[in-house]
């Protein structure tokens, strides 16, 4: 499966200012991982966000959103977000920073 190119240079200028960000292929797309922990993701053209169990409730009430279930099983904890959430870049960069913070509170791989 190709991943948005456009999409993931979009997150990779966001994140360019948090050192201990690395790029890995999964899942078919392109992953950002901080410290070896997923942040945030792209497949085709929509973002994978890693928000937590506690804030996916909240995460999933946001334009967007919806449960990512790429093995048909929905994992607590990650986010989808479609095209349409990510328009905007004030949007996007509020993702990626949830992701971010998210990768952060774990304990470095």
């Amino acid at each position: 499966m190709a991943y948005d190119e456009g999409l993931a240079q979009r997150i990779r200028d966001h994140l360019d200012r948090h050192p201990g960000i690395t790029e890995k292929h999964m899942f078919g797309g392109l992953s950002f991982l901080y410290h070896g922990n997923m942040a945030v993701g792209v497949i085709g053209d929509e973002m994978i966000v890693r928000v937590g169990p506690e804030a996916t409730d909240a995460a999933l009430a946001r334009p967007g959103a919806r449960v990512f279930d790429f093995t048909s099983r929905p994992m607590r904890g990650w986010i989808t977000v479609g095209a349409g959430g990510l328009a905007d870049d004030g949007a996007l960069c509020t993702w990626v920073d949830e992701g971010h913070a998210f990768a952060a509170s774990l304990p470095p791989k």
